[in-house]
Order: C-alpha cells, then structure tokens, then sequence
C-alpha cells in the first residue's frame, strides 16, 4: 500500500508495523495524539518507589511493538469523542494488560528474544518477569477501576478469557473435541477477546450508541482472530527476508496452527508431512521439509479461505457504521490483515 509522503500517522503505523493509511488530515492528527497519551501513560503508570520494577516494567514499554490494540481502541472512539479522557485511559490498559501477558507469554514458552529484544526471563529470570507480569496487571487494575465498576467488569471478564484460552492450549484438544474448531476458541480467547474490549472500549468511552460499541466489539472479535491466523500463514509462506520472522517458528515448538490442522484433516495429505506434525522438529532440513509439504497442501489454502471469511464478516460489520473517514481506516486495517499473508 502507497503512504501519503510526510504523513506523519502514517510513519508512526508504518514503523509499528501496522501498514495502513489514514488519509484524513483531522483523523490522523486525532490518532497521533491520542497514541501520544497513550504513550506518556503507560510511561506514568509503570513509576514505582521501587525503581527495579519500574525497570522491568518499562523494557517492553520502550521496546515499541504495533501498539495494535491501542490503535483499534483510538478508531474505535472517532464515532464519538475521541479525545474524551476515559478512550485514552482504556486504550493504555488494554495495552498494559497486552503487555503483561507477553512477560507471561515468554517464561511459558522459555522465549529469548522480544521486540527484537533479550525477553525479561532471559535478562533477568522467570521469576522476576512473572512478577513484572503482574505488576503491570496491578497498574492496569488501578487504571480501570478510575473507569467504573462495569469496565472492571468488562476487564475481568476479558482476563478469563485470556487466561481459560492460554490454559485451553496448555492442556491441549480433547479426544471428543474437533481440532479446528477447539483452536479458533483458543486464538479468540488469546487474541481476539482483548481486541475485542480494545473495540467496545473505544466506543462505549467515547459516548458512541449502544450499537456502536456492538458492532465494534464484534469487529475487534473478528479482526483479532484474523490476526493469528494470518500469522500462522505468514509462519509457513512468507520468506523471512519478506516477513522479519523466522518461517518454521510454530513446527519447531511443535505446535499446530490452523494450516497444519486443516491438513491433517484431510485424507489426502501427504504421509510424511503427517509424520513431521507429529513431533516438534529440531532439524533444519526437517523445518523445511515440512514447509515445503504444507506450502503444496490443502491446509495452506484452507486457511487462506477461512482468513477471508473473517475478513469478510468483519465488512460487512463494518458496513453498519456511519460512512465516516474512522470506518475507511477501519476497512484498510481489515485489509491488511488480509494483505499482510500475500
């Protein structure tokens, strides 16, 4: 996608790595400000007496990230009062609350790297980024009580999710479960719900109407889902040198996204590429061996079509809303999910 030259909204989404535009002039500048207050709260919220949390705290804040959620919230709230106090408040939770998982995130998955970063675990060790996990949700806890009782209601509910998800794929699908369907709740529970109150958030706080804040809480759903999973394509089809990642991420920790699930569900799938999802792989030539299987497989263009018809849901949700330069950028960010797998 083309950017408008000196765009300056378009240069912070573009080095978040969120490729779409805001044309707009007066949108742009509400969204730029608005991540501006995001940023300085998230820095005023983490401060500590104890200056080593405050430390721990800031090496994802600084670290920099798409700032995804906060941005869904900011577009979210242009149907009403952008600028309101309480869009930028829910907008720094949610992504604080993103924020803590990810220290969790990287201790269970024994990560080494963030944001092109050493993880907090590997700086420090698991324990103290577990704790800084929960500080950050603490801060995030004192943040949304100041937004009334039914946004920590919301939150909470939010939080379950996040947690039953992570637990859901801990534990793994069951013998009566279907594979797919049990992975698409997992990456809506991890995934999409934040997107989601990221969304309603937006809305509700910015005084938009009931339906609104419905219909952009569906499309945060929608959107975040079809995020993971054109990240799970983008991890078997796009070169690394294209993608900044490294391909073959998800076979090495042996775990099965949606193009490998959708492959082992069909009969005609090659025999040894079901040998390699059976296990994690640790040899390089194995990794891609089994890329090769699954870019020629069934699975890859299932996702694909699966991917569409998120994107497409998320459309025509969004053809319910006022025709207002928010909604364009909404649709560009729907595309790009999309755009980002070709």
């Amino acid at each position: 996608m083309s950017r408008p030259a000196g765009d300056p909204i378009s240069e912070l989404i573009k080095g978040s790595g969120i490729g779409i535009d805001i044309a707009d002039a007066a949108l742009a500048d509400s969204v730029q400000q608005g991540i501006g207050r995001v940023e300085q709260l998230l820095h005023d919220s983490v401060q500590s007496d104890f200056e080593f949390a405050t430390r721990t705290s800031l090496h994802l804040v600084e670290a920099g990230g798409k700032r995804f959620r906060p941005l869904f919230t900011l577009l979210a709230a242009q149907f009403g009062d952008p600028q309101a106090d309480e869009v930028i408040t829910s907008a720094a939770v949610v992504e604080m609350i993103h924020l803590a998982t990810l220290y969790h995130d990287d201790v269970m998955d024994e990560a080494t790297m963030r944001r092109g970063a050493t993880s907090a675990n590997a700086r420090w060790d698991n324990s103290i980024a577990i704790l800084t996990g929960d500080f950050l949700f603490a801060q995030a806890s004192a943040l949304i009580a100041d937004l009334g009782a039914e946004a920590v209601r919301a939150m909470a509910r939010t939080f379950e999710l996040l947690v039953t998800g992570q637990m859901r794929e801990t534990v793994g699908v069951g013998p009566d479960d279907d594979a797919v369907e049990f992975y698409l709740r997992v990456i809506f529970e991890k995934t999409g719900s934040l997107i989601a109150t990221a969304g309603r958030f937006g809305a509700w706080f910015s005084g938009a109407d009931a339906a609104t804040v419905e219909s952009l809480e569906r499309i945060g759903r929608l959107v975040g889902i079809g995020f993971q999973i054109s990240d799970d394509i983008i991890d078997i089809a796009s070169p690394a040198d294209e993608s900044g990642k490294t391909p073959g991420t998800d076979l090495r920790e042996g775990v099965r996204t949606l193009p490998m699930l959708y492959a082992l569900a069909d009969p005609d799938t090659d025999p040894r590429l079901r040998d390699l999802l059976s296990r994690p792989l640790t040899e390089d030539a194995e990794v891609r061996e089994a890329l090769e299987l699954l870019r020629a497989s069934n699975g890859l263009e299932r996702t694909r079509a699966t991917l569409d018809e998120y994107a497409n849901d998320a459309r025509k949700e969004l053809a319910s809303l006022p025709g207002t330069p928010a909604r364009e950028a909404l649709s560009g960010l729907v595309d790009y999910v999309v755009a980002r797998t070709r």
